[in-house]
């Protein structure tokens, strides 16, 4: 397969979106009274906080690997096009 330029280039741009604003969002959710059954980090934590951590490490796990292959493609298609 191969993937252009601006696609590659959209692809490292989605990837570092996600791998910077995710971790901003998970702090919104720590910080959320709903998270926790008492005092943040020494209370047990709640189903909304778990359910936001399996989303948020499913997006940035998901934003690395777009990362990665825009990379590898924007790598790609610089070499094949200076050749």
């Amino acid at each position: 397969m191969v993937i252009s330029k601006t696609a590659a280039r959209f692809l490292v741009v989605a990837g570092v979106f996600n791998v910077v604003i995710w971790p901003r969002f998970a702090k919104a959710i720590v910080d959320d009274d709903r998270a926790w059954s008492g005092e943040r980090w020494h209370s047990t934590p709640q189903a909304f906080f778990w359910v936001h951590a399996v989303l948020i490490t499913t997006a940035i796990v998901i934003g690395l690997g777009v990362l990665v292959v825009g990379v590898r493609a924007h790598r790609s298609a610089s070499a094949s096009s200076s050749r």
